[in-house]
């Protein structure tokens, strides 16, 4: 698939709408892109990255002909859609093939950013972590069908304009009826993202979500990921075990080594941390809702003393959060 590039080196967005065979235009707008990559292959979908939009071309993939495989395309207006990709449209083609286009994201993802030699400023990876929350929790509440994203991770962040952070790649979503709260449906997600009750042939509710996202608000956290074995001691090697262990001892400050910003912030350091030790029960009875998360991060509501993630330790008298 290409495009004729005009004498200034640059793509006119209809130039690519009449390029493709069968295709139909969508709210599209009008502009010049100016081509800085060309392909890149990720799973089963192929991407062309340009300077200012994303074209996504979905392969042999059913679930995109239906509102399942694109939510943002189902709501009345995607560019509310909570800290999502804004979509200027999309293409429809013959047989399964679809091309979305998306705003493109000029710093990146998020893992990028955290995972990268500088540590990022704290109080920046704070407003990332509320902004991610907020995002959720419209999907999960606010939209007008409720959206279980299912690959929450920091690859599938986006960061806009001012580190703005943007919910990204939802080929993996579920899009619940209005009489539905669960569903059921094979495996999905990325592994050491991926809550306990997918292993467990259990109905899937929007707390999976909660689970991811409070893996990655601890990887916010430390700006490290979730799994490394590379780190002295394997003690660390599983952050969310680890983070516990901190917890539990008292040694916050084992999380945020040599990060002064954090370390003088310790309070709000810690709320993060008793928030995400709270999404990641295992038993789900005791994992938040979006809207409890939201409310405990922002300092809304109080956050209790979580109990070990680990199920064998769980009590389910002695603490509760409410929904």
């Amino acid at each position: 698939m290409s495009w004729p590039l005009s004498p200034e080196g640059c793509y006119r967005l209809l130039d690519v709408v009449n390029g493709v065979e069968g295709s139909t235009k969508c709210d599209m707008e009008e502009s010049k892109l100016r081509a800085t990559f060309v392909i890149h292959v990720m799973s089963m979908v192929v991407i062309v990255l340009i300077t200012y939009v994303v074209i996504a071309k979905t392969v042999g993939m059913r679930r995109f002909g239906s509102y399942e495989a694109l939510p943002t395309l189902s709501t009345r207006d995607p560019t509310r859609l909570g800290k999502s990709g804004r979509v200027f449209g999309f293409f429809k083609q013959k047989g399964q093939h679809r091309l979305l286009v998306y705003k493109f994201m000029n710093n990146g993802d998020l893992g990028n950013f955290l995972f990268g030699i500088l540590r990022p400023d704290w109080n920046l990876r704070a407003k990332i972590a509320f902004g991610i929350a907020r995002g959720l929790l419209y999907l999960h509440k606010e939209c007008s069908s409720q959206i279980i994203h299912c690959d929450i991770k920091p690859q599938n962040i986006l960061l806009e304009d001012y580190i703005t952070p943007r919910i990204s790649d939802f080929g993996l979503a579920k899009l619940l009826l209005s009489d539905q709260s669960r569903t059921r449906t094979v495996i999905r997600g990325t592994k050491g993202y991926v809550a306990a009750e997918w292993f467990r042939n259990m109905a899937i509710t929007t707390k999976v979500d909660v689970y991811s996202l409070c893996v990655m608000l601890l990887e916010i956290i430390c700006c490290r990921k979730s799994v490394d074995l590379k780190l002295d001691g394997e003690e660390r090697a599983i952050l969310t075990d680890w983070a516990y262990d901190c917890y539990r001892e008292g040694k916050l400050d084992a999380l945020v080594e040599n990060d002064t910003e954090a370390m003088s912030d310790l309070g709000r350091m810690e709320r993060l941390v008793k928030v995400a030790i709270w999404c990641i029960q295992e038993e789900l009875s005791l994992r938040p809702t979006m809207k409890k998360v939201t409310l405990m991060l922002e300092g809304t509501v109080e956050v209790p003393m979580p109990p070990c993630p680990c199920p064998f330790s769980y009590v389910s008298s002695i603490i509760n959060v409410p929904e």
